[in-house]
């Protein structure tokens, strides 16, 4: 074994890095507590970090790497456009018109494309629209989802059990703006008589139902039946808009979305994530009669240097074209499913309290038992045997992000082998949890 010195270790890279990037890393969520990681190179299902540990990756960078890391067809198409053009920041190209083409043609909603860099950026945009659109100030948002960066939608995510409930905001950052804030209200996903009651006392403030359809960054908590439909009726009946932010469900679950698979069309959606399988690129989709408010003319301004920037397309392209005959899906899919029912088959078997959610390619093992429909169920799962799980799989080599209620992602790269290895670290983990429960409770 190669010895390494400081400069060229995970601890001695992270320690200069946080002598020029704040924290360390360049978006907050990468910090990994007690876990310096850096990372050298990263190829179908795994990762390298810079000390040789070879990684099977289930955080896909939460979420767009859907066909594996550096997919040698998404890689080709980024190079063959590099030689072809950069950015002009002019006009349009046709690879630019071919994906909102594609778009189009795929997702229910999606009658006029706009293209972006990230979810946040089209989330922003999105409630802009509405805002335009409905000369109203207000939003619906669901305790427990994300929808980016910006004021009008950072908070109430992963809140404490003191802030969820009676409206409460839970702000993520100092410096938000209270004139944006004030006008965001929180209400409990699944929850339709909570919703309608509200729309019935302030429905003429509200602009926009924003809601993430699968609230995927608390894991893996699906709409009841019914639940998107009521959206869609509350809107039309109070005059809002109903945004379905798709940023990570969107391409991973299926290539219209999940509005696609629910049934449900909403006015505006927002995708990025696994549309370019890890290139930065995203879109803002909606309903021609509210997206021709950013013809010229229509009062509404969207704008950025770099988007559709020739690369980011050309991957998301390339990415679609993948997806487009189903295997990819169908791959995804039953490993995922195998890999949740091999750890709940576990931890049953140990007596350990464990809930495994999965929709499609996603799974996360909950550490409580009982139905999971809002976020406020959630606060019976044990974080502290949660994050002791994830850290000790990465331990082993199996990259779940060691943070409570985080989400895993099955990508095209994944094999059997690779989920055998993982029920077989799982078992070895959960073996163990009884006697890390005991040293945590000794005196």
């Amino acid at each position: 074994m190669i010895a390494l010195n400081q400069a060229t270790t995970n601890a001695g890279l992270t320690e200069r890095a946080r002598r020029v990037i704040p924290g360390g890393v360049n978006s907050g969520n990468r910090v990994i507590a007690g876990m310096p990681l850096v990372i050298r190179e990263a190829h179908g299902a795994y990762f390298t970090d810079v000390e040789g540990k070879r990684y099977l990756d289930y955080h896909a960078a939460f979420g767009p790497i859907i066909l594996g890391h550096n997919h040698p067809r998404v890689r080709e198409a980024v190079c063959n456009a590099s030689e072809q053009i950069d950015l002009l920041g002019v006009g349009v190209t046709e690879m630019e018109i071919m994906l909102a083409e594609k778009i189009a043609h795929y997702v229910p909603s999606a009658e006029r494309v706009l293209l972006a860099n990230s979810g946040s950026e089209a989330t922003y945009q999105a409630l802009r629209l509405a805002r335009a659109v409905t000369g109203r100030r207000g939003v619906i948002k669901f305790q427990g989802a994300y929808h980016g960066w910006h004021d009008a939608v950072a908070m109430n995510v992963i809140s404490p059990a003191d802030k969820v409930g009676k409206g409460q905001r839970d702000l993520l950052s100092a410096g938000m703006l209270p004139g944006v804030v004030e006008h965001t209200y929180i209400l409990p996903f699944n929850d339709v008589e909570a919703i309608a009651d509200f729309l019935e006392r302030r429905g003429e403030d509200i602009a926009a139902v924003l809601v993430e359809v699968i609230p995927h960054n608390i894991g893996c908590v699906l709409p009841r039946p019914g639940f998107l439909q009521a959206l869609r009726d509350l809107c039309d009946k109070f005059g809002c808009l109903l945004i379905f932010d798709e940023v990570i469900t969107g391409f991973r679950h299926d290539l219209g979305g999940y509005q696609k698979i629910s049934g449900v069309t909403p006015d505006l959606s927002t995708f990025a994530k696994a549309m370019a399988n890890g290139y930065p690129i995203a879109a803002l989709a909606g309903k021609a009669q509210y997206m021709q408010r950013y013809e010229p003319g229509g009062g509404v301004f969207f704008a950025g240097t770099y988007n559709g920037h020739p690369h980011s397309v050309a991957a998301a392209l390339a990415t679609i074209a993948e997806l487009e005959d189903g295997s990819v899906h169908a791959h995804c899919f039953a490993l995922a499913e195998r890999a949740a029912k091999g750890i709940q088959q576990i931890a049953d078997e140990l007596g350990i309290p464990m809930t495994v959610a999965r929709f499609g390619s996603v799974f996360v093992p909950y550490f409580m038992e009982g139905p999971i429909v809002s976020y406020s169920d959630l606060l019976r799962n044990d974080d502290k045997r949660d994050v002791w799980f994830r850290s000790q799989m990465c331990a082993r080599g199996i990259f779940m992000l060691p943070t409570a209620l985080k989400r895993n992602h099955v990508s095209a790269a994944h094999t059997p082998a690779d989920i055998d290895r993982t029920l077989e670290a799982a078992r070895e983990v959960l073996r163990a949890m009884p006697a890390y429960l005991t040293s945590v409770v000794s005196p």
